[in-house]
């Protein structure tokens, strides 16, 4: 994160506190600084996709389920013929990093 962007929050929290500055702007500074922490999403081949999905055991069908996606959608990126969009590739790059355990522990 910048060193500005972390004196602008800085300023804003104090301010706050003073009530200069209203909650909600101190909250949306928050937030845009949290949003600059997440990773972003790393694009995949339909390989490694396939290699995600037999790492975690999972069929084609529970991947698709996982993303929202249909399993068509699924065997297409597998075969390279059209790529996940963005937030399905999210979804496979968490699933990549901390496992199935992340969609599970959340039923």
């Amino acid at each position: 994160m910048s060193e500005r962007l972390k004196r602008i929050q800085g300023m804003a929290q104090r301010y706050n506190k003073l009530g200069v500055v209203d909650d909600e702007t101190v909250f949306a500074i928050d937030a845009a600084v949290d949003a600059r922490s997440i990773p972003k999403v790393r694009p995949m081949t339909g390989s490694q996709i396939r290699e995600v999905r037999a790492r975690y055991k999972m069929s084609q069908s529970a991947l698709a389920l996982t993303t929202g996606m249909s399993v068509e959608s699924v065997s297409k990126w597998e075969r390279d013929e059209s790529k996940p969009n963005q937030a399905a590739l999210r979804i496979i790059n968490v699933i990549e990093d901390k496992g199935l355990e992340v969609f599970l522990a959340a039923m």
